[in-house]
């Protein structure tokens, strides 16, 4: 085996400009409780793209160096540059999540029982084409898991079951989800299905409506429809969902939603108060699809609530148990509950090439890439 192995590193300079580039790495020897994963398959996620790009205005990319050895540099606005202060000059690996083959281990049981095995793997810098890690954030996949059917086995996975056991910690009874018809919307609606949970979808697009309509979901909103508030409070009435997870952040759309659930509301109310209804409304805006600012109108009373939603803190919170029963379930259920649709798999040299940056870039739904680092 190498010595070295390639790794994308995300680099902003003093000068205002974004630096992507392959490096040469030392190949690690694990810790006791360690284990070496040679990286087979990982994907392009949107909460990769912060780090990746960071606030670089991406049509503005060029590409320098060699077919194997690309560099791409962009320009970041000087208005913008106070948002990334603390990493200028800073090397950065980037990458959240991987599937690969543990080709070797520390001394510790927990890390031996892993060698030999296809996992799934969490922690940072996995655009690598080794990493080493604790072998706690090691998925073990099931026999006959191939690496692009396990790449994707936390991130989506685990945010769409924490968004039903949230849903269920905090007293609602049904969901709504924008950017919908995503690989992690996919995930949500297969889960909803088949517990039987009210899902309220939103989509932009006409293609997918489609989608969601092939998985059998009940509840398709276009946010686009001339009919989207009417459409969407007979939606919030039927299912009483009263909880949102939405993945745009920017915009009016989480008001829109407040609004259409305080409307829904009203229509049980027997008498009128000047402070609406006293139905709990609730907003995790979980994502950031849309970066302008988060607008909201409030016509929706005052028993409501915008927050923020990240997987790791509601991992902290709900427990070693029960993190361990999700990461099971999906790992039981990776070729079918939590199944991934990828549009191209590409190298890490083929990651940055612009063709491949003006696609993924743009965190388009349906669009999704898969960086094969060994290729």
């Amino acid at each position: 085996m190498a010595d070295t192995g390639l790794q994308l590193r995300s680099t902003i300079t003093e000068d205002r400009t974004l630096e992507l580039t392959l490096v040469d790495v030392p190949i690690p020897t694990p810790g006791p409780d360690e284990v070496l994963v040679q990286i087979e398959a990982t994907p392009i996620n949107p909460s990769d793209l912060g780090l990746l790009f960071g606030p670089a205005d991406i049509s503005t990319a060029r590409v320098s160096g060699s077919p194997d050895r690309p560099v791409v540099t962009a320009d970041i606005p000087p208005e913008l540059m106070k948002m990334v202060a603390a990493r200028v000059g800073q090397s950065m690996p980037v990458g959240n999540e991987a599937a690969g083959t543990v080709i070797a281990a520390g001394t510790s049981d927990a890390a031996q029982a892993l060698v030999g095995k296809r996992v799934g793997i969490i922690g940072g810098a996995m655009y690598s084409q080794y990493r080493c890690v604790n072998a706690f954030m090691c998925l073990a996949l099931e026999e006959g898991t191939t690496a692009v059917e396990g790449a994707s086995c936390f991130v989506n996975p685990l945010t769409a079951l924490a968004m039903v056991e949230t849903m269920r910690r905090e007293n609602h009874t049904a969901l709504v989800h924008t950017a919908a018809a995503s690989n992690l919307g996919q995930m949500l609606n297969r889960i909803c299905i088949n517990e039987g949970i009210g899902l309220v979808n939103i989509v932009r697009k006409v293609e997918q409506e489609a989608v969601l309509k092939e998985l059998g979901a009940k509840y398709i909103i276009n946010s686009t429809s001339d009919s989207f508030y009417d459409d969407l409070t007979d939606a919030l009435a039927e299912t009483g969902a009263t909880l949102a997870f939405d993945a745009t952040g920017g915009g009016k759309l989480a008001s829109h939603i407040l609004t259409c659930m305080e409307a829904a509301a009203v229509r049980n109310m027997t008498g009128y108060s000047g402070y609406g209804s006293d139905v709990f409304k609730q907003v995790y805006i979980y994502g950031g699809l849309d970066r302008s600012p988060t607008t909201l109108t409030r016509n929706f009373g005052f028993a409501w609530s915008v927050s923020g939603f990240l997987l790791t803190p509601f991992l902290q919170k709900v427990g070693l148990e029960k993190s361990m029963e999700m990461r099971a379930k999906v790992a039981a259920e990776i070729k079918t509950t939590f199944a991934s649709h990828y549009t191209r798999e590409v190298s890490l040299a083929e990651a940055l090439s612009l063709e491949a940056i003006s696609v993924y870039g743009k965190q388009a739904t349906g669009e999704k890439y898969l960086i094969t680092p060994q290729a």
